[in-house]
């Protein structure tokens, strides 16, 4: 007798808890390589990255901190706190994250109250009514409490829990792809604008010798030792060095109006200081594909989405079997306010009751093969997102790799072009050369200084999307325990 009581909890136990039918998950496998092809440079093979970022600031992803800029360094700051496109991926993730308990309160008990106060008097001329039963009207007054409750035997509630908390750490990581995504994109824009202040500045320089040259052939022609030819061709070369220096005022403009709205603040109410390019990109190691997996916030948030997908299928198969559910009911029924709450007016109603689908027209064998269908779309979209991530770190490790070796032919290029020119000047000057070999020159020294600069730029905005094709610092440890 005294294991009737163990086996009755036992009992109660299972039908409480149940079993899980579906699939158990399993994480897919990604389309890897062992190495990257692009990360066997040798300028690429230190730990330049990891000396210069702190443990402190990596673990706060402030993976700009990088390119030692302090105004980079305060905008950045601000991207977190007041950009808007931020503010609505953080909303998403709270709404994602309030599924759970949501679905988690289904696992427990439903109770409400529905107090009742009323008359009834049958008519004495209701049809086949006996008239000796009238009555002058009878009083009902309820207090009752119900309650609902229905056990998930199959784990369909279970599944959908799991499913709303792989939403929500997927929504997680979603914001963190969009704050890598704004983070990057200032970035960028912040180096253009400073790449467009080194243009501007080469311009202006330039206009000012150009003027000088107007200014030598003019009185030349004056003097009678130059063609009026000289001077239009120095006056053509001088208006066409302004129309290039404004037009990189406004490509400039363009870039302060961006970087403005990227940290939430009006264009007009933010100005961003000149202040020429000079840096060099960082050394960043590249690390192994499989380490991707685990610092990409978008292939977070694919992998989660799959185990959401497979959940969903639990959800499917668990419509096959029966539902059991529990109801019951308990208060004070009495005729008037006076007797209502006395004992002898108690009453309660309590019992399971089984459900089973027996025909549905395959309606639920729809619902499982449009739940392993989606399944099947987030595998291919997790391991499509893990091969562009892929192609991404390839792209910019082999634009750095190439980068560099042209800027050091470019530099090579424009020392000469710059040695050419002043050789043409003095040749003019000495009157043995003609003006327009010093135009052809100065074109040529021009062009070559402004590739000097670009070059610089194309290797910065490389940079930064290496470090955001890396995940900038962010892994898996940083998902929501939910």
């Amino acid at each position: 007798m005294s294991r009737t009581p163990v086996a009755v909890s036992s009992m109660a136990a299972l039908l409480l808890t149940g079993c899980m039918v579906g699939p158990k998950y399993v994480k897919p496998t990604a389309p890897l390589a062992p190495a990257y092809k692009e990360a066997d440079t040798a300028s690429l093979q230190n730990s330049d990255w990891q000396k210069a970022l702190p443990a402190d600031a990596a673990a706060k992803g402030e993976w700009w901190a990088l390119f030692n800029d302090p105004e980079l360094n305060r905008l950045e700051a601000l991207v977190a706190q007041q950009n808007q496109s931020l503010k609505i991926a953080e909303a998403r993730f709270r709404e994602a994250r309030a599924q759970i308990p949501y679905n988690r309160s289904l696992l427990l008990p439903t109770v409400g109250a529905s107090p009742f106060a009323g008359g009834l008097r049958d008519s004495a001329n209701k049809p086949y009514f006996n008239s000796s039963s009238a009555n002058n009207g009878t009083g009902d007054i309820q207090l009752p409490l119900d309650l609902n409750y229905e056990i998930d035997l199959w784990g369909q509630i279970r599944h959908g829990v799991n499913a709303a908390r792989e939403e929500a750490q997927a929504s997680a990581a979603d914001m963190q792809t969009a704050l890598l995504s704004l983070q990057a994109e200032l970035a960028v824009d912040y180096f253009e604008a400073r790449s467009a202040d080194a243009q501007e500045k080469l311009l202006n320089d330039t206009v000012h010798d150009y003027e000088e040259a107007y200014r030598i052939t003019n009185n030349r022609f004056t003097g009678g030792v130059s063609p009026q030819s000289d001077v239009d061709q120095a006056r053509t070369q001088l208006e066409a060095a302004r129309v290039e220096a404004r037009d990189i005022t406004l490509q400039r403009a363009q870039y302060e109006h961006a970087i403005a709205v990227l940290t939430g603040q009006p264009p007009a109410n933010f100005t961003l200081p000149a202040q020429p390019l000079q840096a060099q990109p960082p050394a960043i190691p590249a690390g192994l594909p499989s380490e991707l997996l685990e610092r990409r916030p978008d292939i977070a948030a694919a992998e989660r989405r799959v185990a959401e997908a497979n959940d969903r299928i639990g959800i499917a198969q668990a419509a096959y079997y029966p539902v059991l559910s529990l109801s019951g009911v308990g208060g004070f029924e009495g005729t008037s306010f006076a007797n209502v709450l006395n004992a002898s007016s108690y009453m309660w109603a309590i019992g399971p009751m089984l459900s089973e689908t027996i025909f549905d027209a395959g309606r639920r064998r729809a619902a499982k093969e449009g739940a392993e269908a989606s399944y099947d779309e987030s595998v291919a979209n997790y391991r499509q997102t893990t091969l562009t991530a892929l192609q991404q770190v390839e792209d910019n490790l082999a634009e750095l790799r190439i980068l560099q070796q042209e800027a050091a032919h470019q530099h090579e290029a424009t020392q000469a072009a710059q040695s050419a020119q002043q050789i043409f000047n003095n040749r003019y000057v000495g009157g043995i050369g003609t003006y327009l070999e010093v135009v052809t020159a100065q074109t040529a020294a021009l062009t070559n200084e402004r590739n000097d600069i670009d070059i610089v730029r194309r290797q910065m905005d490389a940079s930064v999307l290496l470090v955001k094709a890396l995940g900038g610092g962010w892994d898996t440890s940083k998902l929501p325990k939910l």
